[in-house]
Formats: structure tokens, sequence, C-alpha cells
């Protein structure tokens, strides 16, 4: 009759219900995982996207995964975004010190090597972004895109210009991520190095979209003319002629004096001081 055919959608509706709202699949909300490759594991079909993940202190965060270039696996970490060439090292640039001139604080603000998290996955193309996964994930190895200012999270990757990764292994020996990399080996302060000797380790890159050719042509004249930045690396702690490192090279190995021309994030102590670039 007319009241049990109610009384039968009625159930049926509540049963979408409890189903859409008890997601238990690794990834959701209720069911966070420790990194992307984790759900790429459990669950090999998994497609790009934004999922939930867990950080070692029990915080939750959603972020997006790369499940389908070399395997999946891949967990955004962070973003380095610029949208103020002139505006060096202003309030909203985390990775690059605003207190550069003060002789106090030869680190900066140190967010390369703490655990400050900044940011938001949905904005990582309009802002500075760091979530737990930065420290607490275990790694083998990277990878960067080189996304325009303002593109939506469901079109990272296919707005990206520049796709790459390493291959290696590289961060195993550094303790598994960038944290550790820069925290335990390669700390990122004024005065602790020179350019022609204390530079950290530059690491062969593959390319899933781009070429040496395409990070030639977003090279400075002169870094290309004298031949300061070698294509198809990405290198980390690396110093200028007045020992003020830059965090990371991206795409390049800088054997020069003027890093800042080429590479992003830093300290410095009054002259200059090395700054983001959307990346």
């Amino acid at each position: 009759n007319s009241v049990n055919s109610l009384q039968d959608r009625l159930a049926q509706t509540e049963a979408t219900v409890m189903a859409t709202t008890t997601d238990h699949s690794l990834g959701s909300e209720l069911n966070p995982a420790n990194s992307c490759l984790q759900i790429k594991q459990t669950s090999p079909s998994s497609q790009d996207g934004a999922y939930f993940l867990i950080g070692k202190d029990g915080t939750i965060y959603q972020t997006y995964c790369d499940m389908t270039t070399a395997g999946g696996g891949w967990t955004l970490v962070s973003s380095v975004h610029e949208d103020d060439m002139y505006g060096k090292c202003t309030a909203g640039d985390r990775w690059s010190s605003t207190r550069g001139n003060n002789i106090n604080y030869p680190e900066g603000d140190g967010n390369w090597a703490n655990v400050h998290t900044f940011g938001s996955m949905g904005s990582a193309t309009t802002d500075d972004y760091k979530n737990p996964g930065y420290f607490s994930i275990d790694a083998t190895n990277v990878m960067l895109w080189h996304v325009p200012n303002d593109v939506p999270a469901g079109r990272y990757k296919t707005a990206a210009y520049l796709r790459y990764r390493t291959s290696n292994g590289f961060l195993q020996p550094y303790g598994g991520n960038l944290y550790s990399l820069f925290k335990e080996h390669y700390p990122i302060g004024y005065g602790l190095g020179t350019y022609t000797h204390d530079n950290g380790p530059a690491i062969p890159i593959v390319y899933d979209e781009g070429s040496d050719d395409v990070v030639v042509s977003l090279l400075s004249p002169g870094a290309v003319a004298h031949q300061q930045a070698i294509p198809g690396f990405v290198q980390f702690r690396v110093f200028n002629g007045q020992g003020a490192p830059s965090a990371v090279c991206p795409g390049v190995n800088y054997v020069g004096a003027e890093c800042e021309n080429a590479c992003i994030g830093g300290v410095d102590t009054g002259r200059r001081v090395t700054q983001g670039s959307a990346a």
C-alpha cells in the first residue's frame, strides 16, 4: 500500500544519507591515511584528487594526491607562491625571511626547518602552503610542479607548465623529508657557508611535463650567458656571493654567485634577500 511504499522510500533515503556521511574508506575524513602512497598501495585504482591525511601529531588535514604519475602516491606538502616580484620578503612570503635585515635572526623565520604550518590545499596557488606532511611523511623522492597563480586545485596538474621529479631515492639518507634535510644536514642561515664550497646536493630530475629548454627559457639572461644555471636538476641550500642561502633551486644546479636569480626561499642580513617564486 501507499504507507508501506512511503516507508520503503524513506528507509532507502536514510540508507543513502548514512552511506554518504559514514565513508570509512582510506583517505576519507573519518579514516585519514598517513600519506597518499599508503592510499595508492591500499587502493591501486585511486585517482588524482583531494584526500584526508593525518600527521604524526594526530592533525588531520586535506591535501592533493597525484595518484597516476610514476606509479602514483605523491603527496602535496607545500607550495611557494609569489604574486609581487617587487615586494621582496613581504609578510606574505613565509618561505623567505621577513626579518632578513636583522642580524639577530640569521635563520630568518625558519619555516624550512620547523613544524609550523600555514595556508591550505585549495589556495596553494594564491598563497604559501605547508601542511604536516612536510615534516611527517617518510619519503624517498620529491616532485615539483610550476603552476600559474590563481589556478584551482582541480587544475593544478593540467595547468602546470613544468612537472618533474627525482627518481634516485635521495631523500632517505637525509631523513626522508625536506624538513630533516634542512634541519639536520643543510641548515638555512646567513653566513653558514660559501657558494664555492658549501652548497647542498644537486639531484637529477625526470620531466613529466616540460624539458631543459623550458627551464632555460625561464632563467635570467645573465645566468644563461655565463652558464651559471645548469638545467636538469633540483638543488638544495645554495649560497650567493654574500653568504645568503636560497633553499631550493628548482630545475637547475646553480654554480654561480647570484643564486637569487634562479632559486627560491631563504634569508639574508640586509643587502639582498632571496625571494619566493610560484612553483
